[in-house]
């Protein structure tokens, strides 16, 4: 990879209407092969929903992707395809049901807090619906001291179910 093109790690989930479907368009919408070219996918997987119990399963997948673009231009990026696949962000209910949730989890090995971004993303340990779609790609990859692989054995999978690709 050049010097001006960064790796990105990036978790989408949704549990509106046909996830898998909107999944495989929030990717395809984000990965245009130029400013941001798809490396690796996870399969998909069926997952609790978490925060906010009381709503259907959702679909979480992670992508790592190289990218051209700075970290607050990928989250713009990011919010335009969630956007355009329906999601309003200023009408729904925190951790509720949504069509497509696209999350920067890791950036090279930049760490940012801004308003905006917390690279790496702050609950990224916490979360099995992201650890271990992660760690199906990059289970050697390190984010913040910690091996993707290893955090992902440590956490709770309880529920997560990997779907046989369509």
């Amino acid at each position: 990879m050049s010097m001006d093109t960064a790796e990105a790690l990036i978790a989408l989930g949704g549990n509106v209407g046909d996830s898998r479907a909107i999944l495989d368009r929030a990717v395809a919408m984000l990965c245009d092969g130029d400013e941001v070219r798809l490396l690796a996918r996870s399969s998909d997987y069926r997952t609790p929903p978490w925060g906010d119990t009381d709503q259907p399963p959702f679909v979480n997948l992670c992508i790592a992707v190289a990218t051209t673009l700075d970290p607050h231009a990928l989250l713009d990026r990011a919010r335009a395809v969630e956007k355009s696949l329906g999601r309003d962000r200023a009408r729904e209910r925190r951790w509720g049901p949504r069509t497509a949730d696209i999350d920067i989890l890791a950036y090279d090995a930049v760490t940012l807090d801004t308003p905006e971004l917390t690279l790496p993303h702050p609950r990224l340990f916490a979360r099995a619906f992201v650890l271990v779609p992660l760690a199906e790609i990059v289970p050697d990859r390190v984010i913040a001291g910690r091996r993707v692989g290893d955090a992902a054995a440590a956490v709770d999978a309880g529920g997560i179910v990997r779907l046989p690709p369509r």
